[in-house]
C-alpha cells in the first residue's frame, strides 16, 4: 500500500514538474512573439522542434506558416525557391565527397594508413592510440567526413587496442574525438556548407583547416601521450626502417590524394567541386584496381548508401535554403547584425558569443543544421566586425567537431556505441580528457586568425 502510494506521489510530481516545464515553454516562445517578426520566426521554429520533428522539417514548415500567414509573398515563390535554391554548383561537392570517403572506407586505403603510422609511433607511450590519432588525421586529408573517419579507423583501431590490452573506454575516447578532424581537415562537408551560405572560397577554407588540423592532432596526441604513460599502457616494438618504408610506399596511394586535391585547386587546373569528383574517381580507382579489397560487385551498394546519404543532406540544404530565403525577405540577418554590434561586444566579445551560441546549438542540432541556420545570421556581423570569412568559418568548424563528440547528438558518440558496444553515458566519462583538450584548441583557433589564413594567403587564395 505505501509503495503504491508513493508510486502515484511520484507520477503526480512529475506531471507537476511537466507542467511547470511546459508552462515554462509556453512563456519564453510568447515573450519571443512579442519581440516582432524576428521572435515569431525563432519561436515557430523552436515550438515545432520540441514537438519532435526532424529539424530539417522544422525549418521548412517555419517559412510554410509564417509566408502563409503573416506575409503577402505566394506560395509559388516558396515552391520555385525549393527548386533555384540548390542550383548551385558548388552542392554537387557534397555527394561526390560523400561517394569519394564511401570507396575509401571500403577500400582499404585506412587499413594501410594505420600500418604506415603504427610504424611511425608504435614503439612510443599508448603507441596504438597515437597511431589511431595519426591515422584519422590522415584518413581526414582525403575524406571530408568525420562519421567516415571513426567508422574506417575506429572499426580497425579499437579491436586492435583491447587486444593489446588498453581499456576499451580510453580507445573509444581517442577515436570519437580523433574522428572529428574528418570535418577539419582538407576537403569537409560542412566547410562546403558554409562556403555555400557565406559565398566563401571552398578552396581557401580546404586549405585552411591543414594547421589548425596538425594542430588538434599534435594536441589530442600529447593528451593520449600523457594518459597513457600516467596508467603504463602497453608499447609496441620499434619498426625498423625498411618496414616504416614498406608501410608507406603501401599507403602511398591512398595519401596522393592530397596531392591531387591541393595540386588541383592551387594551380588551377580544376575547381573545388571538380576536386571532389577527382577525389570520388580517385577512390574508386585505387580501392578496385591498386588495392583490390573492394571487388567491382561491391559497387552499386556503396553508389546507393553513398546517394542515400546525400539525399538526406541535400534535403536538409534545401529546407535550410527555404528558411535563408524568409530570413532575407525580412532581413533578419542585418536586423540581427545591428542588434549584436549595437550592444558593443567588439570582436573578442563577438567571437565568445559566438561559441557559446554554437555550442549550445550543438547540444540540440546537428552540424549541417546549425551552420545553415546560424551561419547566415552570424556572418554579416562577423564581417561587419572585421573579422575574416574564412577565419570565421575554420571557428564554427572547431565548434562542430565539439558538438560531434558530446551528447545528445554527438554522431561520433553514437557511431562509436555501435563499434565498441558501448552506451553512450560510459562513452560520454571516455571522451572527457580529449573534449577538454578540444575547448582548449577551439580558444586557440577563435582568438590566433594566423593558424587558419596564413596558408591561404601563401598560396594566393585570398
Amino acid at each position: 500500500m505505501s509503495a503504491a502510494m508513493d508510486t502515484l506521489g511520484i507520477k503526480q510530481m512529475s506531471k507537476q514538474r511537466a507542467t511547470i516545464v511546459l508552462c515554462g515553454i509556453a512563456l519564453a516562445l510568447g515573450a519571443m512573439c512579442m519581440m516582432g517578426k524576428i521572435g515569431i520566426v525563432f519561436a515557430l521554429l523552436i515550438a515545432l522542434m520540441l514537438t519532435g520533428i526532424p529539424v530539417s522539417i522544422a525549418l521548412g514548415l517555419t517559412v510554410l506558416m509564417f509566408m502563409y500567414l503573416l506575409t503577402q509573398v505566394p506560395i509559388e515563390a516558396v515552391a520555385l525557391k525549393l527548386f533555384t535554391g540548390i542550383e548551385k554548383f558548388e552542392i554537387m561537392a557534397i555527394p561526390f565527397f560523400i561517394l569519394a570517403g564511401n570507396f575509401l572506407t571500403h577500400g582499404g586505403v585506412a587499413k594501410r594508413m594505420i600500418n604506415f603510422a603504427t610504424s611511425m609511433v608504435g614503439h612510443w607511450h599508448g603507441g596504438l592510440a597515437l597511431a589511431g590519432i595519426i591515422s584519422c588525421a590522415m584518413f581526414a586529408l582525403v575524406c571530408g567526413s568525420s562519421v567516415a573517419t571513426v567508422v574506417a579507423i575506429g572499426s580497425i583501431i579499437l579491436p586492435a587496442m583491447v587486444k593489446q590490452g588498453y581499456p576499451k573506454q580510453f580507445g573509444a575516447g581517442v577515436i570519437i574525438t580523433a574522428g572529428s578532424l574528418g570535418i577539419l581537415m582538407l576537403p569537409s562537408i560542412p566547410k562546403v556548407i558554409y562556403a555555400i551560405s557565406t559565398n566563401t572560397s571552398i578552396g581557401a577554407l580546404f586549405v585552411a583547416g591543414l594547421f589548425p588540423g596538425m594542430l588538434l592532432t599534435a594536441m589530442l596526441c600529447a593528451t593520449t601521450w600523457y594518459l597513457a604513460k600516467k596508467n603504463g599502457y602497453p608499447r609496441m616494438k620499434k619498426a625498423t626502417w625498411g618496414e616504416r618504408w614498406k608501410a608507406f610506399r603501401e599507403s602511398i596511394w591512398g595519401l596522393l590524394l592530397v596531392v591531387i586535391i591541393i595540386g588541383g585547386i592551387y594551380s588551377g587546373v580544376f575547381t573545388a567541386t571538380e576536386a571532389a569528383a577527382m577525389s570520388a574517381v580517385y577512390a574508386f580507382f585505387i580501392s578496385v584496381f591498386v588495392y583490390k579489397d573492394m571487388k567491382i560487385s561491391n559497387t552499386p551498394k556503396v553508389l546507393v548508401n553513398s546517394a542515400a546519404l546525400s539525399a538526406m543532406l541535400l534535403y536538409i540544404i534545401t529546407n535550410a535554403v527555404l528558411f535563408s530565403f524568409l530570413m532575407a525577405h525580412e532581413n533578419i540577418p542585418q536586423l540581427m547584425a545591428d542588434w549584436i554590434l549595437g550592444k558593443e561586444l567588439g570582436q573578442a566579445g563577438f567571437l565568445f558569443f559566438t561559441n557559446v551560441l554554437l555550442l549550445l546549438a550543438g547540444n540540440v542540432m546537428e552540424p549541417s543544421s546549425i551552420i545553415l541556420v546560424m551561419a547566415p545570421i552570424l556572418h554579416p556581423a562577423a564581417i561587419r566586425l572585421g573579422i575574416d570569412s574564412v577565419h570565421f568559418g575554420i571557428l564554427i568548424d572547431a565548434n562542430m567537431e565539439v558538438g560531434l563528440c558530446h551528447p545528445p547528438v554527438g554522431l561520433n558518440l553514437y557511431v562509436a556505441s555501435g563499434i565498441s558496444k558501448m552506451s553512450i553515458t560510459e562513452l560520454t566519462v571516455a571522451v572527457m580528457p580529449w573534449l577538454i583538450t578540444m575547448l582548449v584548441f577551439l580558444v586557440i583557433v577563435t582568438y590566433w586568425p594566423g593558424l587558419s589564413l596564413w596558408l591561404p594567403r601563401a598560396m594566393g587564395m585570398m
